[in-house]
C-alpha cells in the first residue's frame, strides 16, 4: 500500500474516485452531444485548454492584484475572498448563457422569465460572500476569546 501511495501520490480510493468522475463526465458529454464523438473530444480538449491557458492566468492575476492592494488583510482573511469568488465565478461560467440573457426559446420551453437569472446569481454571490465573512469573523472571535481566556487563566495563577 505504501509503495502504491509513494508511486501514485495518494491512496487508491482517490484514484477510484478520480476514474469514476472521468467516467461520469465522459458519459454526460456523450449524452449531451448525442454521439458526436469529434464534438466530445473538441469540447473536453477546449475546456482543458481554456482552463489552463486563459482562466488560471486570470485567477492568478486577480489574486496578485488583491494581495497588492494596500490595507488588504493577509493570511486567513484572503481565503474569505478567494472561496466565494471562485464559487461565484464557477456558477457564472456554467450558467453564463442564462445569466447574460437566455435565448428566446428558453423562456417558451420552460415558462420562466429570462431576467431572473442575473438577479439570482447576484443573490447567490452576495450570500456566498456574506457566509464566508460571517464564518471568518466567528472563527476570529472564537480564537481571540480562547486566547484571551488563556491569558486570563495565566494571569490568575
Amino acid at each position: 500500500m505504501r509503495r502504491f501511495e509513494r508511486w501514485y501520490g495518494a491512496g487508491p480510493l482517490q484514484l477510484v474516485v478520480l476514474l469514476v468522475s472521468f467516467a461520469v463526465a465522459g458519459y454526460a458529454g456523450m449524452r449531451l452531444l448525442a454521439g458526436d464523438r469529434l464534438g466530445i473530444v473538441v469540447w473536453f480538449a477546449g475546456a482543458a485548454l481554456v482552463q489552463d491557458l486563459v482562466l488560471i492566468p486570470l485567477y492568478s492575476l486577480a489574486d496578485r492584484a488583491l494581495r497588492a492592494l494596500p490595507g488588504v488583510v493577509r493570511g486567513e482573511w484572503i481565503n474569505t475572498l478567494r472561496v466565494p469568488a471562485a464559487l461565484s465565478g464557477l456558477l457564472l461560467l456554467v450558467w453564463f448563457p442564462l445569466i447574460l440573457g437566455p435565448p428566446e426559446r428558453y423562456g417558451r420551453a420552460t415558462a420562466l422569465p429570462g431576467g431572473v437569472f442575473l438577479i439570482r446569481w447576484l443573490f447567490i454571490t452576495a450570500t456566498l460572500f456574506t457566509c464566508a465573512f460571517l464564518w471568518r469573523a466567528t472563527r476570529s472571535l472564537r480564537r481571540s476569546s480562547v486566547t484571551a481566556f488563556g491569558a486570563y487563566r495565566r494571569k490568575e495563577k
